[in-house]
């Protein structure tokens, strides 16, 4: 037997295994399950640990108390001691929880450690648990329809002009479509109006409703259309108001009707942490023919703000004074929002088929479960996203551990985890963050959350993708030379290779992809504003749109991509390979991000469903910055 040492002052180097499940799948990486699910927990142990006595110990971050589950001795494999248990989930409290095993050996008590995804030990510390669990129990239905989709994201006012609509006195109209440039501050910090209006809206949507569909599309998020100053109206004036420019709750109504029509459903943006100075209910210009709080203490919406000196001192979001936050826990706000006849009851009456909710790691768990059992009241099959840019599994946001994903509040968020991993990868910067979105944050999901997840790469708060994966450093230019920048021909075209690439790994592994409007057609744009430019519809790049009608497609035609199990087969600076799989077929993705030819071992005769395969005398290889979709057997893989 190799003489064994513990330093005490460091992780030792032996390695071993601990894995978690539910019953005889403890080896897919899970690491949050359902209430009802047998879990079973496995510990292969070096035998010259002399491991004499072993247990998992689990402890629940919200209130500390420790559950002890002892491990019986399973075996052995190889030069290893195989020590197992089963539990009912059940037994394991709701919600966030860390493990770890604790080991008697011949050389004293000892713990398992979780150290860059391997399982090594280290003597016996009180306080360090390293290993994840979640127990989720869903309280309402899945919305089904969703799942093998696509999302696509509409800012309002920049998509298409529909029918006539009023321009408002205090609004700046740009009629300039084909080549007008938003407002912009010179200067990081510098005040913005954001009153100007190219005169995109909602009938706009509804017509432009067949190209949105050619891309497999059955989900529209729309930015928010509720009435308020701002072109943005992330300032909301009255939650029970749709813009008149944007056309009114008449323009929605036959948008939600039209886009049935084509299997779509709508999903708004709620902006339920804050609302405008100018709104009806802070009315601080006097605009509004209500008593708002800024006007008088007397305000029935007084209460909903928090004032430390009535009436100019207030708490705003990110302390922007036209942003005033609410307290919608205050009774009459959360009344407001969730009552009988509520904001959240009136929209999903007519028809939206969710909500996204904006900054959500701002509002209480109890208000987003409040949206959450009104939205599943009125509409079964509802969505509700979060703004999330976290691991939204174990999120923390004002000294709170967040309940996102518990079983009554989110369906999913907005997956900023994986997006940062897939740029990460194509700037040839590793595979390190695609890693960790794929593995870690993949991992601590749930599975019915990750076949939901909201996977995007450009939204109204990003640079476009296109200038991300192309364009020089945000920092390297000023906002003024931001305005009119466009890739020249050659990053271009370098760019939108590397796009392909980035769009067929988001389109394929679990959750459903989110097309930012345009990114289709290959628009360019840095952050806010420049991402916010009038839909080029008088210049579109049609291969790039076939590329992307043509994943559409696939999603549609193969329902491994609603809900089949993932599998990472390899990843490494260049080269992802992973698997969606169902029933006896794998469909695996090959992407070779990467200058040379790569190699991959799979058969010659396999069915390529995208892309092209290179023939090989020992398998087949994929071509440098492409990317293939083929089936092949499950078991050949396995």
């Amino acid at each position: 037997m190799k003489a064994f040492h513990i330093d005490p002052k460091s992780v030792l180097s032996c390695e071993g295994e601990l894995l978690y499940g539910t019953k005889d799948e403890t080896s897919d990486g899970r690491r949050a399950f359902l209430h009802g699910d047998t879990l079973t927990f496995r510990a292969r142990l070096p035998r010259q640990l002399g491991v004499t006595r072993a247990s998992v110990v689990i402890r629940c971050d919200e209130d500390g108390n420790r559950f002890t589950l002892p491990l019986r001795w399973g075996g052995m494999e190889h030069e290893n001691d195989v020590w197992i248990a089963n539990v009912e989930a059940s037994k394991i409290k709701k919600g966030l929880h860390y493990l770890r095993a604790e080991l008697d050996t011949v050389v004293g008590k000892v713990i398992t450690v979780r150290k860059d995804g391997k399982t090594v030990f280290a003597p016996y510390n009180r306080y360090e648990f390293t290993y994840q669990l979640l127990v989720s129990d869903f309280l309402y239905a899945q919305p089904e329809w969703l799942k093998g989709g696509t999302i696509y994201q509409v800012f309002v006012d920049r998509f298409a002009r529909g029918s006539e609509t009023p321009i408002r006195e205090d609004a700046v109209y740009n009629p300039d479509w084909e080549g007008g440039i938003p407002q912009y501050a010179k200067r990081a910090g510098d005040h913005l109006e954001n009153n100007m209006f190219f005169g995109g809206n909602l009938d706009g949507v509804t017509q432009k409703l067949p190209h949105i569909a050619s891309l497999g599309v059955n989900c529209i998020y729309l930015t928010p259309i509720f009435r308020a100053y701002s072109n943005h109206k992330y300032d909301t004036g009255d939650y029970r108001e749709v813009d008149e420019m944007f056309g009114g709750e008449d323009a929605l109504r036959r948008l939600i009707e039209a886009a049935k029509t084509y299997g779509i459903r709508i999903v708004l943006d709620g902006v339920f942490n804050h609302t405008g100075d100018d709104s009806l209910y802070f009315n601080r210009r006097g605009k509004y023919p209500s008593v708002g709080a800024y006007q008088s203490k007397d305000s029935p919406y007084y209460a909903w703000y928090e004032f430390q000196s009535h009436p100019d001192t207030y708490t705003s979001w990110w302390n922007i004074d036209i942003l005033p936050r609410i307290n919608p826990l205050e009774p009459s706000c959360r009344e407001y929002f969730l009552g009988e006849d509520g904001v959240i009851a009136k929209y999903a009456r007519m028809g939206i088929g969710g909500f996204r909710l904006d900054v959500a790691d701002e509002l209480p768990d109890s208000f987003i479960r409040g949206i959450k059992r009104v939205l599943s009241r009125e509409n079964p099959d509802s969505v509700l996203y979060g703004e999330v840019w976290e691991d939204a599994s174990k999120k923390i946001a004002y000294d709170t551990r967040k309940r996102y994903f518990w079983g009554d509040e989110l369906d999913g968020v907005m997956n900023y985890e994986i997006r940062r991993g897939i740029l990460s990868f194509l700037r040839g910067e590793g595979a390190g963050a695609l890693h960790y979105a794929l593995v870690e944050v993949m991992g601590n999901t749930p599975k019915r959350v990750q076949d939901l997840q909201m996977n995007l790469f450009g939204t109204h708060d990003t640079a476009r993708i296109l200038t991300e994966l192309a364009g020089p450093a945000e920092d390297t230019l000023t906002n003024t030379q931001k305005a009119t920048y466009r890739l020249p021909p050659d990053k271009r075209a370098e760019g939108i290779q590397k796009l392909k690439c980035a769009y067929l790994i988001l389109a394929t592994v679990p959750g459903v992809p989110m097309i930012y409007y345009g990114d289709e057609v290959g628009m360019e744009g840095y952050d806010d504003p420049f991402n916010r430019m009038p839909f080029t519809w008088h210049r579109i790049d049609e291969d790039l749109l076939g590329f992307y009608r043509a994943v559409g497609s696939l999603r549609r035609d193969h329902d491994v991509y609603r809900e089949g199990a993932f599998r990472l087969l390899h990843l490494d600076d260049t080269l992802l390979v992973f698997s969606r799989e169902g029933g006896c077929e794998s469909y695996v993705t090959i992407v070779n991000v990467g200058d040379k030819e790569r190699q991959i071992h799979i058969p010659q005769d396999c069915e390529v469903l995208f892309g092209t395969l290179i023939p090989k005398e020992d398998g087949l290889s994929v071509s440098p910055m492409t990317g293939a979709i083929c089936k092949v057997p499950t078991e050949y893989i396995s």
